[in-house]
């Protein structure tokens, strides 16, 4: 299995702090490490042997992370969608296409998450699947509607959906057929692609989103002292 992470965005709305690069290169001090390089180290820890970036905004240092990280058995590919100025993260996922091969994880650039986010991903038996959490309180969340195990639809906002039964947190798992049969034309948004996908709720999960500096503040004081305690035990 494969993973892909989404990482082409110029995340904007962290303003100076990310020095000029990819919001996945923010450093996270307690971590010690950045938000790629945890995610990086939990895939390899997971089994992944094989991961695709998904690149745009300054990917030069992406390219560079792939030559460092990359190892025989953990190999690091990169590919930059060349109008990631002027689209979303489904065109991302389409520049991949030639790429991917396999069933695969798919994960956004700018999460924390404990490990068992991905481990139940992969111990789930099926094919195509939705990670969603329960209420994170978070200010941006992306709220789902889920009937019968699967994603009916989703939004940010509460009114247009017929029920709030979950958050999505931006990692799932899809198969290679179900991936062949994705429109990446028809949205922006890659998430908005994976309606119909069975959905694994996890109500507790420890993760965030850093979009901004209220999340990064968030991350620092509430989720990653959870993440680290939990870690430890």
């Amino acid at each position: 299995m494969q993973a892909v992470i989404l990482a082409a965005g110029l995340g904007s709305r962290l303003g100076d702090i990310k020095k000029n690069l990819p919001k996945g290169f923010l450093y996270i001090e307690s971590l010690h490490e950045t938000l790629i390089e945890r995610s990086l180290g939990l895939l390899k820890e997971a089994g992944i042997q094989e991961v695709i970036i998904g690149t745009g905004y300054e990917n030069k240092a992406y390219n560079a992370l792939a030559d460092r990280l990359s190892a025989k058995d953990f190999k690091i590919i990169t590919h930059k969608n060349e109008d990631f100025a002027t689209t979303g993260s489904a065109y991302t996922l389409w520049c991949l296409r030639e790429l991917i091969t396999q069933d695969f994880l798919l994960l956004e650039s700018d999460l924390v998450y404990e490990p068992l986010a991905i481990k139940a991903l992969l111990q789930d038996e099926r094919k195509d699947l939705v990670l969603a959490s329960g209420t994170t309180r978070s200010g941006d969340e992306v709220y789902m509607s889920i009937v019968q195990d699967k994603l009916q639809d989703l939004s940010k906002d509460k009114t247009k959906l017929d029920s709030i039964d979950g958050e999505l947190v931006g990692i799932s798992k899809i198969s290679l057929q179900s991936f062949m049969k994705l429109d990446c034309h028809s949205q922006n948004d890659y998430e908005y692609l994976l309606k119909g996908f069975d959905v694994l709720k996890i109500d507790n999960l420890i993760w965030c989103e850093i979009d901004c500096l209220e999340h990064l503040e968030r991350a620092k004081k509430l989720i990653i002292p959870k993440i680290l305690k939990k870690d430890s035990q």
